[in-house]
């Protein structure tokens, strides 16, 4: 299954990546979230999965523009990059009334999100028209 065209635009996933850190900014400003399941630890696979779109978002930005040929390289790349945002986030909670920050749990389950979403993003890569892609 090829995807149109307009998904092999480097452009389109920095745009993501932006959007995706908007509104984990926002999330975490707020005091207190509505979460739909009662199960423990039902948040740290909202981070993950969170963070998994975060991560294939950063990582077909940096490949479709030519950066990170090497798909070892992408994927450290993409999960150093969900390790610091994921870091910046369990501070900015820290700061936020209502809200606990500092878990070291969340942290790697965003972790583990940056590399399934590197995962997912070589899956969906290989979907992409291939003429557009530098790698």
């Amino acid at each position: 299954m090829k995807l149109p065209r307009l998904f092999s635009s480097p452009t389109l996933w920095r745009f993501l990546v932006l959007l995706w850190f908007g509104t984990l900014y926002w999330l975490s400003s707020q005091s207190h979230l509505p979460s739909p399941a009662t199960f423990e630890g039902v948040d740290k696979f909202e981070h993950a999965i969170f963070f998994s779109a975060g991560g294939m978002c950063f990582l077909l930005g940096l490949r479709l523009a030519g950066f990170a040929r090497s798909t070892r390289i992408a994927i450290l790349a993409s999960v150093l990059f969900c390790a610091a945002v994921g870091g910046f986030d369990e501070w900015h909670q820290l700061h936020t009334p209502g809200r606990s920050g500092g878990d070291v749990w969340d942290w790697i389950a965003d972790l583990c999100g940056g590399f399934l979403g590197a995962f997912l993003a070589m899956a969906v890569q290989k979907c992409l028209p291939r003429r557009q892609i530098e790698a």
